[in-house]
């Protein structure tokens, strides 16, 4: 499923199904106090406003062999990030489709929704 064009989507249910992958690199791009209301595990935090702070370190946090999904709130800044990791040169990029609060709403509903 392709919300963006070029942008592949994973939904919060299948996501939840892979969670325990070894190989997935995790990538959350939502704010600082985004992340302390409602976080999951193993991401890996480079929020989008802060961009020119980690930009030109890209490959040092991760690794453009492994698979990698990328999320925020409800899916649009993620999906940017997944755009720009693919001029990047990841090939394997996902956005996780509708975000944490879908995760919260179809997964796991003890994640605070805000």
């Amino acid at each position: 499923m392709y919300g963006i064009v070029g942008v592949e989507e994973i939904s919060a249910p299948d996501f939840a199904q892979r969670l325990a992958e070894d190989g997935l690199q995790l990538v959350d791009v939502r704010e600082p106090e985004e992340v302390a209301i409602a976080h999951l595990s193993n991401f890996i935090y480079l929020p989008l406003s802060q961009y020119a702070d980690w930009a030109d370190q890209i490959f040092t946090h991760l690794d453009p062999s492994l698979e990698t999904i990328v999320m925020c709130h409800h899916g649009i800044r993620s999906a940017q990030m997944c755009q720009w990791l693919q001029r990047q040169g990841f090939e394997r990029t996902k956005n996780l489709s509708g975000g944490i609060d879908a995760y919260s709403r179809l997964v796991d509903n003890t994640v605070p929704r805000y």
